[in-house]
């Protein structure tokens, strides 16, 4: 079985398990990466003494395949306090603790984000899905989150408040029309893990998975034009004979019959800001529920001291759309944040704008996994990305270990 020639296109996370899961069954696959680095979408630049993540991310430490993939002791793991500061116009507050232990907040600051049946309601919701496995939690109906969480009877004021603020950085959309399927999901990883980063940043994951890998072969700035059969086409015009193809990008872009079968991606801005110090002063995420063009911040240094090295404060903010320039944009936004923190605007210090066209996939049928079976797309090649499940680091470390099971079981003699 040795000889055979097995191709992965792309080094993100799905490609990289992938590959690990291919060589554990004797296999040595070849990597070919378009760009310099392995991580795909999850990638840290280092600028002017900061560490910037392309993009907010985090990896919530209950993911059961990054137990499996990951030692989260060795990514020396920092985790956001669990909660928000809500910003709202001049008023700031803190609840802490929302979906960990609903029933333990007490003061005012929960009154005004939401109504003690509002806690009540949020602890039975964490109970519940405790009691759900996650392939449960995907076998349920699917409705937009939005009517979810009217249905389950919370109010507007939380809706409003927290919920929309909260899930809207993580499903990268306004309205909340994303499935419930995944909120459920999402909302029971929080109560059960953390959010956190890796202390060097989130490029650490897939530089981590890349370690593990002995025989598998990666070529770096390799983008493949074409995939027709199993013949891979380069840019460069080079052709690869291959036994066997896993694309684990999105495959529209390399297969032809593919082409306008996808909805479009989620896209997102993130804008990194210096300042002097912190005005959070805690590692933990603002949200701002009625913010012109913020949805959500946080100061990374708060959260890992590694994410600056130069004695200033790293500032993340994410901006779901806009259709300013990238100067107009960073004027609009640090008008914003002056009028939330009482800062004046020059002091937030541009460092780096990401416009991120492809930041989650659009999934409408949402799947914690599927038969490795149905990674097959043509005889001998095989689709692994989070597109195939839904849009998170777990599906796609479960995507990239069903492409490759699908691989070696095509192997295997049938009787």
């Amino acid at each position: 079985m040795e000889e055979k020639k097995i191709y992965i296109i792309g080094a993100g996370l799905s490609g990289l398990v992938a590959a690990l899961e291919l060589e554990k069954a004797g296999l040595s696959p070849v990597i070919l990466e378009a760009s310099d680095r392995v991580g795909g979408r999850m990638k840290t630049d280092e600028i002017d003494g900061f560490r910037l993540d392309h993009g907010f991310q985090v990896l919530n430490t209950a993911y059961p395949e990054a137990k499996k993939y990951l030692d989260l002791h060795a990514l020396q793991l920092k985790t956001f306090d669990p909660g928000a500061v809500i910003f709202d116009g001049k008023d700031s507050y803190v609840i802490t603790d929302p979906l960990r232990n609903p029933l333990k907040i007490v003061g005012m600051a929960f009154s005004k984000v939401g109504t003690f049946l509002d806690k009540v309601k949020m602890f039975s919701l964490t109970q519940e899905l405790k009691k759900k496995s996650n392939e449960e939690i995907f076998a349920e109906p699917s409705i937009p989150t939005h009517q979810y969480l009217k249905q389950y009877g919370f109010s507007d004021q939380i809706i409003s408040n927290f919920f929309k603020p909260f899930f809207r950085g993580i499903f990268l959309e306004k309205h909340l029309n994303t499935s419930s399927r995944m909120f459920e999901f999402v909302f029971k990883m929080f109560s059960l893990g953390h959010a956190a980063v890796p202390a060097r940043g989130m490029g650490e994951i897939p530089e981590m998975i890349k370690r593990q890998l002995s025989t598998t072969q990666i070529y770096f700035n390799s983008p493949v034009r074409s995939v027709e059969g199993t013949r891979i086409t380069l840019e460069n015009g080079d052709q690869l004979p291959a036994d066997r193809v896993i694309i684990a990008v999105q495959p529209d872009r390399i297969m032809k019959q593919l082409q306008g079968q996808f909805a479009p991606a989620r896209t997102v801005v993130n804008l990194y800001f210096s300042t002097q110090k912190s005005f959070l002063a805690r590692p933990m995420i603002g949200l701002l529920p009625s913010g012109q063009l913020v949805n959500n911040l946080v100061f990374m240094d708060d959260v890992s001291e590694a994410y600056s090295s130069n004695g200033r404060s790293l500032l993340s903010v994410t901006v779901l759309e806009s259709h300013l320039t990238e100067k107009e944009l960073v004027k609009a936004v640090q008008a914003e944040l002056e009028s939330i923190s009482g800062i004046k605007a020059e002091y937030f210090k541009p460092v780096k704008q990401y416009h991120i066209s492809y930041a989650l996939p659009h999934v409408d049928d949402m799947k914690y996994s599927i038969p490795h079976t149905e990674c097959k797309i043509v005889d001998q090649v095989y689709l692994a990305g989070d597109y195939l499940l839904n849009g998170s680091i777990n599906a796609a470390m479960t995507s990239g270990r069903t492409a490759a099971e699908a691989v070696i079981h095509s192997f295997m003699p049938t009787h």
